[in-house]
């Protein structure tokens, strides 16, 4: 398992809009989802901080991501760009593999 993980901070008038664009059913998933080799988007909404986000974006492998991203950059890259307005923040926490014992 491989995962990719972004802290989002989000205008209060931006909510709704940046919840569609980023959850399980949203754009962003909707993309990844050409990929057989996506499993999955979670989208976390902070207890304490209002605006704040996280998503975790599930592949079976890193090389899967990096194909889907070689093959797909120019329809990422345009989503970015349409999706830019919806943040104030954007962050990528890190790249993560569960460890070789739990894999």
């Amino acid at each position: 398992m491989f995962v990719v993980v972004w802290q989002f901070e989000i205008a209060e008038e931006n909510v709704t809009a940046f919840e569609a664009a980023y959850g399980a059913e949203g754009a962003w998933a909707q993309l990844f989802r050409v990929s057989a080799e996506y499993k999955g988007t979670e989208l976390l909404r902070d207890a304490y901080v209002p605006g704040s986000y996280l998503t975790i974006d599930r592949w079976t492998s890193e090389e899967a991501f990096r194909t889907f991203r070689k093959e797909h950059d120019s329809e990422y890259e345009a989503l970015d760009r349409q999706c830019d307005a919806l943040t104030a923040k954007e962050l990528r926490v890190g790249a993560y593999m569960a460890p070789r014992s739990l894999a």
